[in-house]
């Protein structure tokens, strides 16, 4: 499956806290970077997504007195998992792990910078509704076939993937360069969603 000019390699969040000794690490997290550096070079067309919460975020346990990470809470736009405090605005957490190569990246979507809504998707934030502008960017170029990488299969990676189907954009997720959670087996959950909403999902390109 060889990359044409109407793809977009979307690499979600691959920040130093969602890697091994950081603040939020997804197992094996940083094993995505050199399977996304040897797919980029196939691409003509590259977004990367950043996770940027102000201090406080509404996501984080912290902010809920008695809630423990991984517990959930039920906010206006539905079911929320609390999670550690993570990708601080500006912090080193926040920035993306050191060994990404992607000199033909086009355009960094921050998402989660409302402290009143966490955003999981690159295309929405968790209320489904408010968009971040990335289709919209993607149909001003003319891009209309995503392939999905980065962390979390069962979070991010998913709900973009979701997204990226309900928008009418065709979808592939590579698995190789993705890494779960897997919080009470939401990985094979993920998988499941994915497909049913119609994204292909392949081991690698």
């Amino acid at each position: 499956m060889k990359p044409g000019r109407n793809d977009v390699l979307l690499v979600i969040d691959v920040q130093n806290d969602f890697c091994p000794g950081g603040a939020l690490a997804v197992p094996d997290g940083d094993a995505v970077v050199p399977a996304i550096n040897r797919m980029a070079a196939d691409f003509s067309h590259c977004v990367l997504t950043q996770d940027w919460h102000p201090a406080g975020h509404s996501s984080f346990a912290s902010s809920h007195q008695g809630k423990a990470p991984f517990s959930s809470v039920t906010m206006p736009y539905g079911e929320q998992t609390l999670w550690p405090d993570h990708c601080i605005q500006g912090s080193e957490g926040a920035a993306f792990h050191a060994g990404l190569a992607l000199p033909r990246a086009e355009m960094i979507i921050r998402k989660g910078y409302n402290a009143a809504i966490d955003s999981y998707s690159a295309f929405f934030e968790n209320d489904r509704k408010t968009p971040t502008g990335l289709a919209g960017y993607l149909r001003e170029r003319g891009l209309d076939r995503v392939f999905c990488v980065g962390l979390a299969t069962d979070f991010c990676v998913r709900f973009s993937a979701e997204d990226a189907r309900r928008l009418g954009f065709t979808t592939i997720v590579v698995l190789d360069a993705c890494r779960g959670i897997d919080l009470g087996g939401s990985v094979a959950a993920g998988l499941v969603a994915m497909k049913a909403a119609g994204a292909e999902l392949v081991e690698r390109i």
